[in-house]
């Protein structure tokens, strides 16, 4: 197992392109089970995610190769309706095979899902789904078990205590386009990587209206047929670099953005007294500007992403003045909140509150990433702390951000491996 070694206090300079959404990604794999013809996925990062989701595909039968950012489905049926827990055990997203077995086979077993540890996370939102679809659900040893003669297309309110959930929309969209007649799901999630799970199931034949607003509208048809497809840019990827350059200081051109899906982390940064500069498919981020401290509510799309919260408090622990970072999706995200304060961070937690008041500098030493995100804030906070910083577990980083390392490093970083 390795850890990440940073020597901080460089400020990063130079150009990085961001890879394709992990987040997309990986639902869109998961509707190549819906067809028994070839799609081929192009601008695929190479995480430990993409390959953990290639192994389901390949234990449900398909053939799927991956080869420099492109993967290839060739035809076939899919062959098994059982997803292992060894495979689905390594991430939560893993369970959005569920809608796609079910749509297609009319049955489905799969193993309740791992992933992260941020707080409590139920699938009941995607069994509520199912079953409204017409799918009998029944759990056992740790195995949902999903099936049904027909699926019928039905109204169906996905809103749940903390909003609207980006994985049982997919599920839920998925298993509805094969089924018979319209289907209108109601608090759906907005977010990109639904947009763009939607949008290439349209290319496979699927009905699909609404995609991108709270009802989605699907009219139910007999088959879809092989698509291919180019992924998004990862609007997290991309914030986090964002985050990166201003935390070091530096200047930083980024390609392959998407401006408008960061609308929420730019408007604060803006707020802050971030410099950016905006082109058609970049953003620059120029540094050295004395920064304001700025309170964060996250929210589902398009409120700011629970998935910048552990990097935006990391900037924030070096910003003069009192922040409070308030998490509205997963209240127990905060594991790294002891780990900044390892560095001499300021951060006290009040519930779903932390209270970050920022201070000079941090200093180097020894963490632990507890997550993909908490993993990245802590990156961060070693790119701008005095001395060296120490991550340890550092493949929940690999798991969402593909080749940071290298691309960090051609920004001018002190960063390298060792093994632990």
């Amino acid at each position: 197992m390795d850890k990440l070694i940073i020597e901080g206090g460089v400020k990063l300079k130079g150009e990085v392109t961001v890879s394709g959404a992990k987040n997309a990604v990986l639902p869109i794999l998961a509707a190549t089970l819906l067809t028994d013809e070839p799609c081929l996925i192009k601008g695929v990062p190479n995480l430990r995610d993409t390959n953990s989701m290639l192994k389901i595909l390949r234990s449900l039968g398909k053939f799927a190769e991956f080869d420099k950012g492109k993967v290839s489905i060739a035809a076939g049926k899919t062959s098994s309706y059982i997803a292992e827990y060894k495979l689905v055990s390594t991430m939560r997203a893993s369970f959005c095979v569920l809608g796609p077995l079910l749509g297609k086979l009319k049955k489905a077993k799969v193993s309740l899902p791992g992933g992260c540890i941020i707080g409590v996370r139920p699938v009941d939102l995607h069994l509520k789904g199912m079953r409204a679809l017409g799918a009998q659900i029944s759990i056992d040893s740790g195995y949902v078990l999903a099936q049904a003669t027909k699926l019928r297309g039905a109204y169906i309110y996905l809103g749940g205590v903390y909003g609207s959930s980006v994985l049982a929309t997919d599920n839920v969209m998925m298993a509805a386009v094969l089924a018979r007649g319209k289907t209108v799901i109601e608090s759906a999630a907005c977010e990109p990587e639904v947009v763009d799970l939607a949008e290439f199931l349209i290319k496979m034949g699927a009905k699909i209206k609404g995609h991108g607003t709270p009802v989605i509208e699907i009219e139910g048809v007999k088959y879809l047929q092989g698509a291919e497809h180019l992924i998004i840019p990862d609007r997290i990827e991309a914030g986090t670099l964002v985050l990166a350059s201003l935390i070091t200081g530096g200047d930083v051109l980024i390609k392959n953005v998407r401006y408008q899906h960061l609308g929420a982390l730019i408007d604060k940064l803006q707020e802050a007294g971030a410099n950016l500069e905006r082109s058609d498919t970049a953003l620059r981020v120029k540094g050295g500007r004395k920064l304001r401290s700025v309170n964060i509510t996250t929210l589902p799309y398009p409120g700011f992403p629970t998935d910048m919260q552990a990097q935006m408090m990391s900037l924030m622990s070096v910003t003069p003045g009192i922040s409070v970072i308030t998490e509205k999706i997963y209240p127990d995200r905060f594991m790294h909140v002891a780990e900044l304060n390892r560095m001499g961070a300021q951060i006290q937690r009040e519930g779903p509150h932390a209270i970050v008041e920022g201070i000079k500098s941090l200093s180097g030493a020894p963490v632990m990433a507890s997550d993909l995100r908490a993993s990245a804030g802590l990156v961060l906070a070693g790119l701008a702390a005095r001395g060296k910083t120490s991550v340890s577990r550092i493949y929940h980083l690999e798991r969402g951000y593909e080749f940071i390392e290298k691309k960090l490093i051609n920004l001018g970083a002190k960063v390298w491996r060792e093994k632990e």
